[in-house]
């Protein structure tokens, strides 16, 4: 008798599986789209430092000379006739400095969010890799053990045509499917392989080896609101948090535009050697004339502009991540919800039916086409029960990217 128990058919593993919770450990460590952002976060830390220190200050070395040209000439005997040094330091109208300091912050804090971005980006792909590998391993292992029970049936089929209580069209079906099986490990090793491909490129491993995966990976509960993610999202999500940043800083280059109407002015002091009169002092201000209204009208416009643009901005993705969050937990759910009935209804029925169905044929109580269709009716819906796992994990990483928070299952 044919007994199908579809929950040990992946007991033996080929080598120890390689837990998820650790290869996301590995790929925050070196993936190479992590470590760059990460840089170029620690190069933004210093734009604030540079955009609020005055400019650098101005050396003048020089002399003048009374009837030659060469220095000295002179000196000593004319009024006009000095060796000089003196130096002009340029200062910002108050509060521009700070101004410009903030708006770097600003830009600062926009670059570490994107690498937050990035690092939850990297994770979420890892994941959905990882649960599709793990997908496609199910799908070989239970191939490889729906052809078993075929080749089981194809004998059956084939001593009961020798005897003339089965059709050979009965023994053509069975042998047809067990090449669409084969078909099918093909595209699940495929599949199998191109996810351990992309997996080693977010971990920056070389591609010598594969990667095993837990023999079960059950689904487990959806224990967070759709309410909840949304407002995690619109609170610490990075790509919202990278936006309101971007705002924020138009908000302040607005402010600056506005404050560059405002004079500039640069300090000099300078001392002149006389030769054997009395030294020289000098001390002045330059102020720097903002006279051209319509250049200061324009940079104001032009960041007022920049300022409406950047809200706009941050309204579209808030839409955006709001709508990709509430599709993406509608599937999880639907994902969820499925997963529950093949377990607890769909799957133990078609089990018990194929079994039964299987005893009766051995007997030559049922005919070929019902054992094959209860047959076809446990491989579906085997197949069909591990695409909703796979469709809510991938799920689930998926929001995780979005909302920004790690969702416990």
């Amino acid at each position: 008798m044919f007994r199908v128990c579809i929950c040990t058919l992946l007991l033996a593993a080929v080598a120890p599986a390689q837990p998820l919770d650790s290869l996301v450990a590995e790929a925050l460590r070196n993936n190479r789209e992590i470590l760059a952002a990460q840089k170029r976060y620690e190069a933004a830390r210093q734009w604030p430092a540079q955009a609020a220190a005055l400019p650098d200050p101005t050396v003048s070395l020089g002399y003048a000379s009374t009837s030659y040209p060469w220095p000295g000439a002179g000196l000593g005997r004319d009024l006009t006739s000095n060796v000089a040094i003196s130096v002009t330091q340029e200062m910002p109208f108050p509060g521009k400095r700070e101004l410009r300091g903030q708006i770097a912050g600003k830009e600062a804090d926009a670059v570490f969010e994107d690498y937050l971005a990035t690092r939850l980006s990297v994770v979420s792909r890892l994941k959905q890799a990882y649960h599709e590998m793990h997908h496609a391993s199910v799908g070989i292992a239970f191939v490889k053990r729906y052809q078993d029970i075929l080749r089981n049936i194809i004998s059956v089929s084939e001593a009961r045509y020798t005897v003339s209580h089965a059709a050979q069209q009965d023994v053509f079906k069975a042998q047809t499917q067990f090449s669409i099986f084969e078909t099918q490990l093909l595209r699940y090793q495929q599949q199998r392989t191109a996810r351990e491909i992309e997996i080693d490129a977010l971990l920056n491993r070389p591609t010598d080896g594969p990667i095993e995966v837990p023999v079960d990976m059950p689904a487990g509960d959806l224990n967070v609101t759709l309410e909840e993610l949304l407002a995690h999202a619109r609170a610490e999500g990075p790509a919202l948090a990278g936006a309101r940043k971007t705002v924020q800083r138009g908000e302040l280059a607005a402010d600056l535009a506005r404050r560059d109407s405002r004079p500039d002015y640069a300090l000099s002091a300078g001392y002149f050697n006389m030769g054997g009169m009395a030294p020289m002092w000098q001390a002045r201000i330059d102020v720097r004339l903002p006279a051209w209204f319509s250049k200061q009208k324009a940079e104001i416009s032009e960041q007022v502009s920049a300022l409406s643009e950047a809200r706009h901005n941050y309204e579209a993705a808030e839409k955006s991540i709001e709508a990709n969050i509430r599709e993406l937990y509608s599937e999880a759910a639907a994902a969820r919800k499925l997963i529950d009935l093949y377990e607890k209804s769909v799957l133990p029925e078609a089990r018990l039916a194929l079994d039964s169905s299987l005893a009766s044929y051995q007997t030559g109580s049922l005919d070929f086409l019902a054992v094959f269709t209860n047959f076809m009716s446990v491989v579906d819906y085997e197949l069909m029960y591990h695409e909703e796992v796979m469709t809510f994990h991938v799920s689930m990483a998926k929001l995780e990217e979005l909302s920004g928070t790690e969702i416990k299952l």
